[in-house]
């Protein structure tokens, strides 16, 4: 029992001692950044905490975590998540079937900056290991697909990844069928909506169905998008010249009002290329690539 205490206190305040040093800048930079990771390595990590493994995967999924949110809510665009795929590799190698690690971590190193690292290769990498580990989780599978269909536009790949969840043992029913529809139509926003619809219906995890309504929300903006600048084109063959503003197209009778996403951040008019984004300031930033020809 004393021994359990200390370790548990001797993981707390080496993490806290990393986390106090990290925010007073207190370290010494590492690749120009101040984070700084003292054990990299999951083999060596395994061994030093004994048979208190998952304690210690505990404990690092929790410096993961906090890694990401601190360096997604920091400010300025030159985020840095350097050391959030060492601390997601020393959890899974300290716990193998560290589900939501796995999947939380994928999300996380998948997402575009600034909202993550931008790293689909590092999530993949996470995946693969969780399946290597738990080969009958169709759910890891699944993800993966996920990552090459959503953040790699690879939709062969993600396709394969589907069929092959599909056919893992207790995979729900809907998983062949998208991944034959994710062959013939991958790219279009109807196939994205089929996907994250199905998501959002039968997930077994809340923060997934949270995942899934977030990517659907953005779709609806990506098809706002896309009549907005239909609309602007009709205004400019009628008019002669683009609209300065929204303004414009509401005097005109085009738009009944100022046009605004789901968060109610209005949508941003560039009046020199008839182009529409959204604002900087609306949470469903950053969109997924623009859809790429087949």
């Amino acid at each position: 029992m004393k021994a359990a205490v200390a370790m548990v206190l001797l993981l707390a305040a080496v993490v806290g001692l990393q986390a106090l040093r990290e925010q007073s800048g207190t370290l010494a930079p590492q690749a120009g950044t101040g984070n700084l990771l003292y054990v990299r390595s999951g083999e060596f990590m395994t061994r030093a905490v004994l048979s208190f493994d998952s304690l210690a995967a505990d404990v690092y999924w929790i410096r993961a975590v906090q890694h990401y949110g601190r360096s997604k809510l920091s400010g300025g665009v030159d985020k840095k998540y350097d050391i959030l795929y060492p601390l997601l590799d020393l959890t899974t190698a300290l716990d193998p079937k560290f589900d939501i690690a796995y999947r939380f971590g994928a999300v996380f190193l998948a997402e575009r900056p600034p909202a993550g690292p931008g790293r689909p290769d590092q999530a993949i990498a996470l995946l693969e290991r969780g399946l290597r580990a738990q080969p009958g989780r169709w759910q890891l599978a699944q993800d993966l697909g996920f990552v090459h269909y959503w953040y790699l536009h690879d939709y062969l790949r993600a396709a394969e990844w589907f069929k092959r969840s599909s056919e893992i043992p207790g995979a729900p029913n809907w998983l062949a069928p998208l991944a034959a529809v994710t062959l013939a139509q991958g790219g279009s926003r109807g196939s994205s909506r089929q996907l994250w619809q199905q998501v959002l219906e039968s997930a077994d995890a809340d923060w997934l169905r949270v995942q899934a309504r977030f990517r659907l929300r953005q779709l609806d903006a990506m098809d706002q998008i896309a009549a907005l600048e239909q609309a602007v084109k009709l205004y400019e063959r009628r008019i002669g010249s683009l609209p300065m503003s929204w303004a414009d197209m509401v005097r005109t009778g085009d738009l009944r009002g100022i046009p605004v996403d789901s968060e109610r951040h209005p949508f941003e008019l560039n009046p020199f290329w008839g182009t529409v984004t959204l604002d900087r300031a609306s949470p469903l930033n950053p969109l997924p690539a623009p859809e790429q020809p087949r």
